[in-house]
């Protein structure tokens, strides 16, 4: 029997590639695709731009139904209402801060634990619509109140979802950066607030910031956790 037709040849060929030899992937070209860490950036990425693009217009509806933003009539969109630059923004905005949170988690080397399932996931959207939902539909006495009610609400919000520092950190700062860009395309006429009450803007936005930027945090560092366990399973396999 030549070596060619010999079981144990074929055995090793296959093992060989399988394990893609010195250039391709671990197990196969299929497998190095799903353990390629660029390939699952950007799927996680992409999945991050379409739930913040989604929230986006969800919430977008929510303001424009209570009258609180206004866009000039030559970039209104004919559909939900928003200018067309707001969403694709919004799912970059979204996919950078989902990538960022378990990406400055590996690098203090301290994973976070707490509530790390889909529901707990789930539970913060719906916290975080429902935030919004108050700012657009419930009337507050004063501009005061509102923003003080909503400030509880989204530090509620994270000792719930989060309750780490560095969570708490980044939101804070990604809220202040966020506000002041808004200010910034305010005072240059993009877009403007109905009746804004701290410098051209709604004195209560930087909460809303402060909740969409933990909850899609939550969301980046879950799908992180997923694809972390994915991989360890096709590595035990």
């Amino acid at each position: 029997m030549s070596r060619s037709s010999s079981p144990g040849f074929w055995k090793s060929m296959m093992l060989a590639a399988m394990s893609g030899g010195a250039g391709a992937g671990p197990r196969g070209p299929y497998l190095s695709f799903i353990t390629d860490r660029n390939a699952n950036l950007l799927i996680r990425g992409g999945l991050l731009f379409s739930v913040g693009v989604f929230l986006a217009l969800v919430l977008n509806l929510l303001q424009v139904q209570r009258n609180v933003t206004l866009f000039p009539p030559d970039v209104i969109s004919s559909i939900f209402s928003s200018a067309w630059w707001v969403p694709p923004c919004c799912g970059t905005a979204s996919a950078v801060i989902g990538l960022l949170y378990p990406c400055i988690d590996s690098r203090v080397g301290a994973p976070h634990r707490f509530k790390r399932e889909w529901s707990s996931v789930m539970r913060c959207v719906a916290v975080f619509v429902g935030i919004n939902h108050a700012s657009a539909k419930v009337d507050f006495a004063n501009n005061v109140q509102l923003s003080l009610t909503l400030a509880a609400l989204s530090i509620g919000l994270w000792w719930t979802f989060d309750r780490s520092r560095r969570g708490f950190a980044l939101g804070v700062a990604i809220a202040l950066l966020a506000t002041l860009t808004t200010q910034l395309l305010v005072y240059n006429e993009v877009f403007q607030y109905t009746s804004p009450d701290f410098l051209y803007i709604r004195s209560w936005l930087p909460c809303i910031f402060f909740a969409g930027v933990i909850t899609m945090g939550n969301i980046g560092r879950q799908l992180a956790l997923y694809e972390h366990k994915l991989l360890q399973k096709t590595h035990q396999d």
